[in-house]
């Protein structure tokens, strides 16, 4: 039996007595029969009390619960702070403004309370950041053992999308990302959906990010923490992470362009491995020379494509001609794009390859 049937069967009782109670009192102002007043406001206060109570109880609970939930504990203990300075602020002038003559002696000491409490809350929620740094206390340095510690208090989200990529574990184990991976249970249970799927690429995966979870928790330089923690109220996995990070303050490692985007929109901190993948790319400009594999056609007549070993596409001029062979060739152009850098370049004459050759 939940919650909610139960506080609808306690306000159909309520509404049910005091809309007897109502009908009775109506009968007795309009001189009629009390009983048929009494039973006729009674089951439509019955009926009030069943359709509404939930709207009067259960339901701004759930909605208060799913709010306070979003908010970070800072942003909490800041609006707490907001609302104690707003209520003695509105104490002290409580008494001077009751003095006032009537009405404005008996309104406007509510009315401050009410003015001074909204306005501490919302002070000391804007400022919140600025307020904390004056609790904080510069400490002397320390070791390196100690320091190590403190970097490995910072928590990194990590989403399913990167965890599946599998570029996560080369990552951790070059050491550039420093603190602790969390995965929230939600995370895990979403992999081990994937890895469950009855579709065989999906699937697969899955079971590829079930590897990568296993390597990423051996891997000593970067410790793994798969905790339980959750949001109620919210079912989307991407949108549990961005309120988790809000929370936590801790970054979203992830490669999934619509959470980068609605995690930054919200003041979440991305990671994004595809922009790191993107960033480390071979620096070239136009006159450098390559010996790229030309392994396709490309979409403009007699162009050819290849690829750099980072993954870097090269567009070769007249390459077509070129298909399948090792070739050099002159960078013309860098094109930076959404999804990468792509290389414009043009077969080497003869000249220019005796010159590569020669180590000229």
């Amino acid at each position: 039996m939940s919650v909610e049937f139960i506080f609808r069967l306690i306000g159909m009782v309520l509404f049910g007595v005091l809309g007897a109670y109502g009908g009775v009192k109506l009968a007795d102002i309009s001189q009629n029969s009390q009983l048929y007043f009494g039973i006729l406001f009674g089951l439509i206060g019955a009926l009030v009390g069943l359709v509404l109570t939930p709207f009067l109880t259960t339901r701004p609970v759930k909605s208060l619960r799913s709010v306070l939930a979003r908010v970070s504990v800072h942003t909490l203990l800041a609006g707490l702070m907001g609302l104690m300075a707003g209520l003695i602020l509105a104490a002290m002038l409580a008494f001077p403004i009751s003095l006032l003559p009537k009405p404005f002696g008996n309104i406007l000491p509510f009315i401050g309370v009410l003015l001074f409490s909204y306005f501490g809350i919302m002070v000391f929620i804007m400022r919140q950041n600025e307020i904390f740094s004056l609790f904080r206390i510069n400490l002397p340095s320390k070791s390196s053992s100690e320091s190590t510690a403190i970097d490995n208090s910072r928590m990194i989200l990590l989403d399913t999308s990167v965890i599946i990529d599998g570029r996560i574990g080369d990552i951790a184990r070059t050491g550039f990302l420093m603190g602790t991976l969390l995965i929230p249970r939600f995370v895990l249970n979403e992999l081990q959906y994937i890895a469950d799927s009855p579709d065989g690429l999906r699937r697969q995966r899955g079971r590829r990010g079930m590897e990568v979870l296993a390597q990423l928790q051996k891997n000593a330089l970067l410790p793994v923490k798969i905790s339980d923690i959750d949001v109620e109220g919210v079912r989307e996995v991407d949108e549990k992470l961005v309120i988790l990070a809000r929370q936590l303050r801790a970054p979203i490692l992830t490669n999934d362009y619509n959470l980068n985007r609605v995690a930054e929109l919200q003041g979440v901190a991305v990671l994004n491995v595809n922009e790191l993948a993107n960033a480390v790319k071979s620096v070239l400009l136009p006159g450098e020379a390559l010996n790229v594999n030309v392994i396709q056609e490309g979409k403009e007549p007699g162009q050819g494509v290849g690829y750099l070993d980072d993954g870097t596409m090269v567009v070769v001029e007249d390459g077509r001609d070129h298909l399948n062979q090792n070739v050099y060739v002159i960078v013309t152009k860098v094109l930076q794009t959404a999804a990468g850098r792509m290389i414009f370049a043009r077969v080497a004459d003869r000249q220019e390859i005796e010159s590569l050759e020669r180590g000229g």
